[in-house]
């Protein structure tokens, strides 16, 4: 099993220091580097504080310039966002000043705000279809000349300029739930991210079936990578399991406002909707997410991903982040560089 990185630049409230943000998330990162983990992924998000993240693209700029090896993925760049010759420009623009280091990940993005912003009018359950015209489109640009005539995009003979380092172009990963996405994939070659947010085990062994029915459904495909992300946090004693579950709590709450779209997002910051008012708050019990995500001693932690390697994940991404402290981020991300990984070299 490989490990891989995601992680957010993110503000809980205004009393945060931008700088300081800044210089943890690139420590992280480094972090990450040293301890051996194989990607670090960076996503696309437009006006909100808790995923601090305009243009993937910038962000794996900068952390290319302060790593050497780990390479640098974009999870997700939002396909509806864009345009086509731009897209394929920045990547290979990213592929190249980074010395072929990106993992090129794309997705329909998440939350009704970003769309009613970002491209008015379009329904983000509907944004899926503007992904699939999109990376056919990109593949011919970084290949070279190519006109497209699509239902969402026109434009005369293009090419991506630059073009990528890597040939035929970087390896293409998407963000699969649905049977529809792992068939798509699995077709067209690209790798796979899944996530089951704070759902149990039996949502990954869901997606694992999907993914192997949709290689069964395809015969001759190449398996791609598999690979399962879930918040994680390492802590030593139970005041740091309090701390963890307390903030990711807080999180999901911010969550809940943004799925929902009910607008009570003030200078970037959404309100947090308290547990007592969630009608599936049984999702946010501290128990059940202590032992459905990636939370514990190195023990449980390694535990844990034995389950899922038998499963057949190929890789797994440590979503960091999630509003808990710096300083219990850094000790988690030591806890698991230190201990948990040397069981699975």
């Amino acid at each position: 099993m490989k490990f891989q990185l995601a992680i957010n630049l993110e503000r809980m409230d205004d009393s945060m220091d931008m700088n300081e943000v800044t210089r943890h998330t690139l420590e992280m990162v480094q972090m990450a580097e040293q301890g051996g983990f194989n990607i670090v992924w960076a996503a696309e998000h437009h006006a909100l504080e808790m995923t601090i993240a305009p243009n993937p693209f910038q962000i794996l700029t900068w952390w290319a310039h302060h790593t050497d090896k780990i390479r640098l993925g974009t999870a997700v760049a939002v396909a509806p966002y864009w345009d086509p010759i731009r897209l394929a420009g920045e990547a290979a623009f990213t592929d190249l000043i980074s010395g072929g280091r990106l993992e090129f990940g794309i997705g329909s993005g998440a939350y009704q705000r970003e769309f009613d912003r970002m491209r008015p009018g379009l329904k983000q359950s509907d944004a899926w279809r503007y992904m699939n015209e999109m990376v056919p489109a990109l593949q011919a640009l970084w290949a070279g000349d190519y006109e497209h005539n699509g239902e969402y995009w026109s434009f005369p003979v293009s090419t991506s300029v630059p073009k990528p380092v890597q040939t035929p172009h970087p390896p293409i990963w998407v963000a699969a739930r649905s049977p529809i996405t792992f068939d798509y994939a699995i077709k067209n070659g690209f790798n796979i991210m899944s996530w089951p947010l704070t759902r149990p085990f039996s949502e990954a062994e869901l997606y694992k079936t999907q993914f192997d029915e949709s290689l069964a459904s395809n015969p001759g495909s190449k398996a791609p990578t598999f690979a399962m992300m879930r918040h994680t946090a390492l802590y030593d004693n139970a005041a740091g399991r309090d701390k963890a579950i307390s903030a990711l709590q807080g999180v999901l709450g911010q969550f809940e406002n943004l799925f929902r779209n009910l607008g009570d997002v003030v200078n970037g910051f959404p309100k947090r909707i308290p547990l007592e008012e969630l009608t599936d708050r049984e999702q946010y019990n501290a128990d059940m997410l202590e032992e459905n995500l990636m939370f514990g001693s190195p023990e449980d932690v390694i535990a844990k991903l034995k389950r899922y390697e038998a499963l057949g994940v190929d890789d797994f991404i440590y979503y960091a982040s999630m509003g808990l402290g710096m300083k219990e981020q850094k000790r988690s991300m030591e806890l698991f560089c230190n201990e948990v990984m040397p069981a699975f070299s």
